[in-house]
């Protein structure tokens, strides 16, 4: 039994003892089975794997992170628990959304940033997800989840990643990622981090006014049904005017404050000039999924030639000169993705793949063993269990066919059928 599995068991053993639980923020009573250090360990374990699933961290202006990090910390500060282990990234993910995972673990994505206009707008959007975390929201929608099916959703192997099938290399498309921990929040939570996240903003100084902005920038979004945002933030934040009048309220009653315009667009600046590259690189997936390859290798060759340091733009390059069967040129752009971000698992499996076509075993376990390590996929067992039955490792090719066998589809008779082939 791993770690989380042992935390699920006892979450469930004690859960009429630990049923309820005082929210840190309102002091009020909630319902919960995991305990402070459950939530801390359960946020830890996850959030890398969560971030891997949803298009990893965004490298290219490093500085960007460090000034979001700062605000929400701050913010956390003033918290109803300032002693949560806080930590948030900026996710390489066009979709605009933002979360919080149980223990503080938070991220938001460049794709909600481009949203925004200056920093009381985004101290709005942190401070709504420091409350989700500090009252103990994400644990709590957990805990019923928990109590619902009998188990909480893993981000361990993401078996949406298959071979030929473009639909999963879109960012995000590999998992669920933090998506398992906040599903759907109820109204009265996403009135509550409303409320206490304006209190944080009003503690620190800013203009309440850009919470109103943002729900009305939400509200306006979702009434035009623009799918990317309806996939994004508004899966688990629901906008309504009834937000924005809440919102409205508490900055009539506690009008002015800083907004921090020109701090916010001079830590942006390199996100929005680079907005036409991302576009571009959006396109192309659009494309590639449609099966137009050659107008996706276009656009993606101009997304590069604007931003050349974007890992996501060489990897999907990559991935184009997989399809076209040119060997070598997919190779040399998963290097120049890795080269640019050595931390996102996706290139990894790729390269991995080719060199075993290749006949180059050592490295491609050895890039297959690194994704792994960042996030397991079922893509990257199957090959795994081809490369150990190969070298004659039938214990090992078996543990790994097994955990393709469970994840099921196209790829799961596949290893069964090799699995066969051991016994």
């Amino acid at each position: 039994m791993n770690t989380f599995q042992t935390l699920v068991a006892g979450a469930l053993i004690t859960v009429g003892a630990a049923g309820c639980a005082v929210n840190p923020v309102t002091g009020e009573r909630q319902f919960s089975v995991m305990s402070a250090e459950e939530e801390i360990a359960i946020g830890r374990q996850h959030y890398v794997p969560s971030q891997q699933s949803q298009g990893g961290r965004y490298v290219v202006d490093p500085d960007l992170e460090v000034y979001i990090r700062d605000i929400t910390l701050s913010l956390a500060e003033v918290s109803g628990r300032p002693g949560l282990p806080y930590d948030i990234v900026v996710l390489n993910s066009s979709v605009p959304n933002a979360w919080a995972m149980p223990g503080g673990k938070m991220a938001i994505n460049r794709g909600l940033l481009m949203h925004l206009e200056d920093e009381a707008q985004l101290a709005s959007v942190l401070g709504h997800e420091v409350v989700h975390a500090a009252a103990r929201h994400s644990a709590t929608q957990a805990s019923r989840n928990l109590l619902l099916t009998g188990a909480l959703t893993l981000a361990g192997v993401a078996a949406a990643t298959r071979e030929s099938d473009y639909a999963a290399l879109a960012v995000g498309a590999l998992g669920v990622g933090a998506m398992a921990w906040q599903a759907r929040y109820s109204r009265s939570h996403e009135l509550e981090a409303d409320y206490y996240g304006v209190q944080y903003m009003l503690d620190l100084g800013y203009d309440p006014q850009g919470a109103v902005e943002l729900q009305e920038t939400f509200v306006r979004l979702s009434e035009g049904r623009q799918s990317n945002w309806l996939d994004g933030l508004f899966a688990s934040h629901p906008p309504s005017q009834e937000r924005v009048r809440a919102n409205r309220e508490l900055a009539e009653q506690n009008p002015g404050g800083k907004r921090n315009r020109e701090a916010y667009q001079r830590a942006t600046a390199q996100l929005r000039q680079d907005a036409p590259a991302y576009e571009n690189y959006d396109q192309a997936l659009k494309a590639a999924n449609e099966g137009g390859y050659d107008e996706a290798m276009n656009l993606v060759q101009r997304a590069i030639d604007h931003q050349p340091r974007e890992n996501l733009f060489w990897e999907l390059k990559g991935q184009l000169h997989m399809q076209k069967e040119e060997r070598s040129e997919a190779i040399s752009a998963f290097d120049r993705s890795l080269s640019a971000n050595p931390e996102f698992f996706r290139p990894y499996i790729y390269r991995g793949i080719l060199h075993k076509a290749a006949d180059n075993r050592s490295q491609a376990e050895e890039d297959l063993l690194a994704s792994r390590r960042l996030l397991p996929t079922q893509l990257g067992s199957y090959h795994l269990g081809e490369l150990a039955e190969a070298r004659g490792a039938r214990d090992e090719a078996v543990s790994y066919y097994r955990e393709v066998i469970e994840a099921g589809g196209e790829l799961g008779e596949r290893a069964q059928q090799r699995m066969s082939g051991l016994q």
